[in-house]
């Protein structure tokens, strides 16, 4: 019965919603909260649909108009709570309808100035589109952006020089409007703990996004990134590893303020293993691991040594016939070659054993682990291979 008198009258309480006002929302809020169990645990749509409106009701709003209004406050905050929860949070928003990341709707919020694509944009769009009736919007923007990319310097910094003028005043007026709204501004208390380290793209890409904007502040950041990402992939090893470094020395005093953080903060339970994880990319790592003198592993048998030798003068046959043409050139080999192949192999590998020997002894402990937990990881994989893959050594 209560469910066909709220969907009857449904269409009435739509034309009272503008009558409610900030105190009969909270006094709506808090007659909900004194009509709740006393041991509120349930989801919250259950308790709901257990409540007694008619308890709820109050003035001259019937039930019908309370559960209506509570439907559209509850839209506004998290629903993975208790109702009890969930009608706190929604006193909240009646208090501070513009905190926090709805703070630009506020009326009284300064607008963010245009870009100078977009003022060059607003200029020109009415004469385009009278001269080409038949385009769509679409493809109005795509003639539009292409025209403002061939401006010259001296056309496009008109719009420039109008943008940074818009933009102090608006930096002026958001000063103000922060003066003047002091409580609608987060002023909740940041975390004390160490911001986490970049990986080495990240911090190149801030470092040369700053370079970017001052010499093109009108560009877009699909632009931005477009750009800064063909320069990142053509970066020289050199240039790629002074990067590199720094993101390790960023890791490394992260790491430092991390222990004492936790120190700090016993209550947080946070385990000291998930401190250490790694900024670099597998690439990155085996680039940093060669320039500081890591070994190139040799192949595990003379079959590989003598399909990697031979592939040295392959490069222009396609990958998928180098395989077919080492397995039957190998097989042309007499016995005594392939010995041969045996030979150089295992002194290859004894070879390896000293020079990883040597590059462990130059790494610190943690460094060390790294390498030899990587070591095994290649012998658990190459036991877990497939049986096709375990031929007698020196055959195909």
């Amino acid at each position: 019965p209560y469910t066909t008198l709220f969907r009857a009258t449904g269409m009435a309480v739509r034309k009272d919603r503008e009558r409610w006002g900030q105190e009969d929302l909270l006094l709506l809020l808090e007659g909900m909260r004194t009509n709740l169990p006393s041991l509120d645990l349930g989801k919250f749509k259950t308790t709901e649909s257990h409540l007694d409106w008619e308890k709820v009701a109050f003035k001259d709003y019937s039930a019908v108009a309370c559960h209506q209004k509570w439907l559209e406050l509850s839209n506004e905050v998290r629903k993975f709570r208790t109702l009890t929860e969930l009608i706190f949070d929604a006193q909240e928003h009646v208090k501070h309808p513009y905190k926090g990341k709805k703070i630009k709707k506020h009326p009284e919020f300064p607008k963010k100035p245009l870009t100078p694509y977009f003022r060059f944009f607003m200029e020109k769009r009415a004469k385009y589109a009278k001269l080409h009736p038949e385009m769509s919007n679409l493809d109005l923007t795509k003639i539009l952006s292409k025209k403002f990319k061939e401006l010259t310097d001296k056309k496009k910094i008109k719009y420039v020089q109008d943008f940074q003028k818009d933009r102090m005043e608006f930096q002026r007026h958001l000063a103000r409007f922060r003066e003047e709204h002091p409580d609608l501004i987060q002023n909740a208390k940041k975390s004390d703990a160490p911001e986490k380290p970049k990986t080495p793209q990240q911090l190149w890409y801030n470092h040369e996004r700053k370079i970017y904007l001052k010499m093109r502040p009108d560009a877009t950041t699909k632009e931005v990134k477009d750009s800064l990402g063909k320069q990142w992939s053509q970066l020289t090893d050199k240039k790629r590893l002074k990067w590199i470094h720094k993101a390790l020395e960023q890791r490394k005093l992260y790491e430092e303020l991390m222990r004492e953080y936790i120190q700090k903060h016993p209550e947080l339970n946070i385990a000291e293993e998930g401190i250490t994880k790694s900024t670099l990319t597998k690439a990155e790592r085996q680039l940093k691991d060669k320039f500081d003198g890591r070994p190139t592993k040799p192949p595990p048998n003379s079959y590989s040594l003598y399909c990697a030798e031979l592939m040295t003068n392959m490069k222009d046959v396609p990958s998928t016939e180098r395989m077919v043409l080492c397995s039957q050139q190998w097989k042309l080999l007499s016995q005594k070659e392939k010995d041969a192949y045996h030979k150089k192999c295992e002194q290859r590998k004894k070879d390896y054993e000293g020079e990883l020997l040597r590059f462990l002894e130059s790494l610190p402990e943690e460094e060390q682990q790294r390498v030899l937990a990587e070591q095994k990881m290649g012998v658990s994989r190459k036991r877990g291979a497939s049986p096709a893959s375990k031929t007698t050594p020196g055959t195909p």
